[in-house]
């Protein structure tokens, strides 16, 4: 790399968003066993914020930690209840709604210790779980996309506007991430192409 004056780029350094309130919070289900045996065992997720010309743009997740599959996101200027009801509900219409029994794991924050999140949780059969607070580690899938997507893409743009970085980040959320970038976790596989082939595998095994 030096020969070819290549050098690595340098993470920036994250500030939380993570301010714990006063609801009750969900129990630790998950004790950074970050890996599922099947789809919709157990989904992470977090908020990351985006800088635009415009202002702050704030991008929530929910993860499919089978195969690392970006099943849901939402962008908005808030970080609110909202926005995580939103991502949440994507990821439920992702798998054709029937996600009952789904762990989903995330920080205290605010957004996911809200009522209204709760209860979108509740009427769709999710179970909550979360980390501690100020430790990163407890959700570190999440966090590791986080740093994914920032080092290999927003960090390399600079967006004008809002919708010019909504625009943006989901093409390359729906066209590079989850269909054609190889994971670690997937053995080398784009996550899409990873629950084909182990689902293919399966039913090979079943006939």
């Amino acid at each position: 790399m030096a020969a070819l004056g290549l050098a690595g780029r340098t993470p920036r350094r994250r500030r939380s968003l993570t301010k714990q309130g006063k609801r009750p919070v969900a129990p630790d289900r998950v004790r950074r066993q970050f890996t599922a045996v099947a789809p919709d065992v157990l989904w992470c997720g977090d908020i990351t914020e985006v800088t635009t010309d415009e202002g702050k743009l704030y991008l929530a997740t929910v993860i499919d930690l089978y195969s690392r599959r970006l099943l849901g996101y939402a962008m908005s200027a808030h970080h609110d209840a909202d926005l995580t009801q939103a991502t949440l509900s994507m990821a439920a219409a992702t798998r054709g709604g029937t996600v009952d029994g789904v762990i989903f794991h995330s920080d205290r924050g605010s957004e996911y210790t809200a009522a209204d999140y709760a209860k979108a949780c509740r009427r769709l059969g999710v179970l909550q779980s979360m980390g501690r607070v100020g430790c990163a580690l407890d959700n570190a899938a999440a966090e590791a996309f986080n740093s994914t997507i920032k080092v290999e893409y927003i960090h390399r743009q600079r967006f004008r506007t809002r919708a010019e970085a909504r625009l943006k980040i989901a093409t390359w959320i729906v066209d590079f991430y989850n269909v054609r970038r190889r994971h670690s976790a997937c053995d080398g596989m784009s996550p899409v192409d990873y629950e084909h082939f182990i689902a293919d595998a399966r039913r090979a095994e079943a006939a």
